[in-house]
């Protein structure tokens, strides 16, 4: 589950695997305090269309059907790995993972005054994890998952879904996302229909014997609050590892990372389409254009529908969106 290799300065790869075994041995001894970030203003978020095409997309050029690392030396570097990242929905701002010090953290980059600026830390610690951010779709909660306690203090524990806040100096602290959508062990990257409804991975209704078996659960949202998670159908769920699901905000379809053994490599990504009846068909793999004899993860569509975003061995790459029309 998500095994890669980050390559860094001190040696020639570093051995990072965010399997559940993994997630609760690495302890740090200080601790950072989450970075707020001070600097970002709250303000009314322009619309795609106030934007200019010529800086959408960090001004890179647009891939066709063979996937592309996206932005190299900008996003992308040499010696680091980075992975699930998501665009706002004007495509002003771009969020991401990246490991630091041999932990994750979460960054962002905004387009302001024509030119993209700097990335911030907006989530980081020497001894908790910050991984898969995503955005609700009002914008105004930023979602991730951590192994930090509920108090922030302490020993790591299991991965939860988190998420902050925009107020008017930036960020607020971290808030779980609660028991109808957490567990005593780990849930995985999430994603959101334009309703609000979350889609998520778990393995929290598993035993000792298949903990490594997650499953892709969906959460309604009523009255600004989550219903107890339901889990998707078979022709999603296996008795393998399905994770990392991007959900179309029209819910038609998943695109999701799975460990099978018709599997291309490691992990591939899968996608199913729903009938004209609302139901999921059977998922199907997206194939070489996606992916390869590594691991492919953390898949996202932008909000313009142009292109999907995915991560491979500590790249984010980029591909033109029309490949999931392909194989519908």
């Amino acid at each position: 589950m998500r095994s890669y290799c980050v390559a860094n300065s001190f040696s020639d790869h570093f051995s990072i695997s965010f399997q559940y075994q993994t997630k609760q041995s690495v302890l740090m001894t200080r601790f950072l305090p989450i970075f707020l970030l001070s600097l970002f203003p709250f303000c009314k978020v322009k619309s795609q269309a106030d934007l200019s095409d010529t800086t959408l997309y960090f001004g890179q050029k647009p891939p066709g059907l063979v996937a592309e690392v996206f932005a190299p030396g900008i996003i992308s570097l040499k010696d680091r790995y980075e992975y699930g990242s998501v665009f706002s929905r004007n495509g002003g701002e771009f969020y991401y993972s990246a490991i630091v010090n041999k932990k994750p953290q979460i960054l962002m980059h905004e387009l302001k005054n024509g030119h993209w600026r700097s990335p911030v830390i907006i989530l980081a610690s020497e001894k908790y994890e910050y991984n898969d951010p995503f955005l609700s779709p009002d914008q105004t909660k930023l979602f991730f998952i951590s192994d930090r306690p509920i108090d922030g203090q302490g020993d790591v524990k299991d991965f939860d879904i988190w998420y902050i806040e925009r107020t008017k100096d930036g960020w607020s602290e971290p808030k779980n996302a609660g028991k109808e959508i957490n567990t005593i062990k780990n849930e995985y990257y999430m994603s959101f229909t334009d309703e609000g409804t979350m889609y998520f991975s778990t393995n929290g209704d598993t035993g000792q014997a298949d903990e490594k078996n997650f499953d892709i659960r969906y959460s309604k949202l009523v009255d600004n609050k989550f219903t107890p998670s339901q889990k998707v159908s078979a022709a999603i769920n296996t008795e393998y590892y399905e994770a990392d699901v991007f959900v179309a905000p029209d819910e038609s379809y998943l695109i999701f990372c799975a460990e099978r053994p018709d599997g291309m490599g490691k992990g591939d990504l899968f996608i199913s389409f729903k009938d004209k009846n609302g139901n999921w068909q059977s998922s199907k793999n997206m194939g070489k254009r996606i992916n390869s004899e590594g691991y492919e993860f953390c898949p996202f569509v932008s909000k313009d529908g142009k292109y999907l975003f995915f991560s491979r061995d500590g790249n984010i790459f980029w591909i033109d969106a029309t490949v999931i029309d392909s194989l519908r």
